[in-house]
């Protein structure tokens, strides 16, 4: 199972949110096609861009809770301080990924940041508990 996880700002556009994920996988050399899902924490699951962007896809958005994230946090690769003291995870972006690939996922790289969103690519055996 490939994930792309995903952190964003309030209000992230659809089209940021893309972006994001497309750097991300031409970054780790992949495509579009190549995903099976897209995850963030679970408080953003009704953030319009994150919806619309899961949708113009054709992706399930996978919503990840704290304690998912936290479970995920020792595989991240890049730290960003004000998201750990924000969410208490180094990444969104990557924690998510790490937490909806599954428990044996694994980073493809680190995350990728834009002004609106973050992306970080990762692969695992599939989900397992890791949200609501």
């Amino acid at each position: 199972m490939i994930v792309a996880g995903i952190g964003c700002r309030k209000g992230a556009r659809a089209e940021a949110i893309e972006q994001a994920i497309d750097a991300a996988l031409e970054r780790c050399g992949l495509e579009r096609a190549g995903l099976d899902a897209l995850a963030t924490e679970a408080d953003k699951g009704e953030e319009p861009g994150l919806v619309a962007a899961a949708r113009r896809l054709a992706l399930p958005l996978i919503l990840v809770d704290q304690a998912g994230l936290g479970r995920a946090a020792k595989g991240a690769l890049t730290h960003s301080a004000r998201v750990q003291e924000l969410k208490g995870v180094p990444s969104v972006a990557e924690t998510a990924a790490l937490a909806a690939a599954g428990r044996a996922s694994r980073l493809i790289g680190p995350r990728v940041a834009m002004t609106q969103a973050a992306c970080a690519i990762a692969v695992g055996d599939g989900p397992g508990g890791v949200g609501p």
